[in-house]
């Protein structure tokens, strides 16, 4: 047998001879089962392992973050504004904003819930820390005014149509974040 032949026995697939200090299959064994690498080589882990026996082997990939995988801006975008248009004929949350247009309201909600989800940072380059408590302090926010943001918020989160675990991951922060403002009893 040559030795281009023994080498594709003990690595399928590839022409080439081992890297130095990476596995081999012994003649005696199937080709499943690894040697240790020489002595004096570093031992390599497993993945270095299966990479250098020549079997392929890919890592899940876990870069991607929840803003990118519910459709970044745009899907955030459509959360606020239909927050906002439930906001706007609301008695009890109306009062509570200032501002006789909501249009600054909707710019820092959007930019805090990007930055929170794994978007831009715009809000804390603008704004500093959300500070979410301290912000809402002034404002008497009862389980009533709760339940009227939650009413509203649930209304725009079904408007996104996302999957059920991103729907689900979404609605809880938002739920634990509402119940979290109340600072005072209706």
């Amino acid at each position: 047998m040559s030795e281009q032949d023994r080498a594709g026995m003990e690595h399928p697939g590839t022409d080439q001879e081992p890297a130095a200090g990476a596995p081999t299959a012994r003649p005696d064994q199937s080709s499943t089962q690894l040697s240790p690498p020489s002595a004096g080589a570093r031992s390599a882990l497993p993945v270095e392992r299966l990479v250098a026996a020549g079997q392929g082997f890919s890592q899940p990939q876990y870069t991607e973050n929840f803003y990118e995988t519910v459709g970044g801006h745009e899907t955030f975008v459509k959360l606020v504004d239909a927050f906002y248009d439930g906001v706007a004929d609301d008695d009890v949350l109306r009062p509570m904003y200032p501002e006789q247009d909501l249009g600054p309201a909707k710019e820092r909600l959007l930019l805090f819930l990007e930055q929170y989800w794994g978007g831009p940072r715009t809000y804390g380059e603008q704004r500093g820390h959300p500070r979410l408590r301290m912000r809402h302090m002034p404002f008497r926010v009862g389980p009533q005014a709760r339940d009227h943001w939650l009413q509203h918020m649930r209304a725009a989160v079904d408007t996104l149509q996302l999957a059920p675990l991103h729907e689900a991951t979404l609605w809880d922060y938002l739920e634990r974040a509402a119940h979290s403002m109340v600072n005072a009893a209706d």
